[in-house]
């Protein structure tokens, strides 16, 4: 089985394709990229961007990965009886259910994550699925 791992030249076109993005949106960002350990490979700042990207790009990122699953999807499940309620608090409060964070798929498994943070929460998505489309055509060359 092959399977696309993310270095740190492909993290840095992923991260470049999400301040392009930002760039489009007029949105000032941070960019996370992470292995599928959640291991932080690359991270972008834009001039002007807000002082929590930092924290919460890495950890959407994280978050992803862990849980499989886009970040914004994890936030009806975390709210007040249900499901994973509480789950944001878990981790040291890494965890992060809302927009921008996207799990990278290689086959059956997990290889990689994206967060983005500093614009709204449908900036945030639409720049780390600008990063992700850049993983999926690495993906799909291998």
């Amino acid at each position: 089985m092959t399977r696309t791992e993310v270095d740190l030249g492909l993290a840095r076109r992923m991260a470049a394709a999400a301040v392009e993005a930002a760039t489009s949106l007029d949105a000032l960002v941070s960019v996370a990229v992470v292995d599928g350990g959640g291991h932080l490979v690359c991270f972008e700042r834009m001039d002007g961007a807000e002082i929590a990207g930092p924290v919460l790009a890495p950890d959407k990122a994280y978050t992803a990965v862990a849980h499989r699953a886009r970040t914004h999807e994890l936030a009806p499940l975390v709210m007040p009886g249900g499901p994973l309620a509480g789950m944001q608090s878990a981790s040291h409060g890494r965890f992060v259910c809302f927009a921008g964070g996207i799990p990278l798929w290689s086959g059956q498994r997990v290889v990689a994550g994206v967060g983005v943070s500093g614009g709204t929460a449908e900036h945030d998505l639409a720049c780390a699925e600008a990063a992700a489309e850049v993983f999926d055509a690495a993906e799909v060359t291998q």
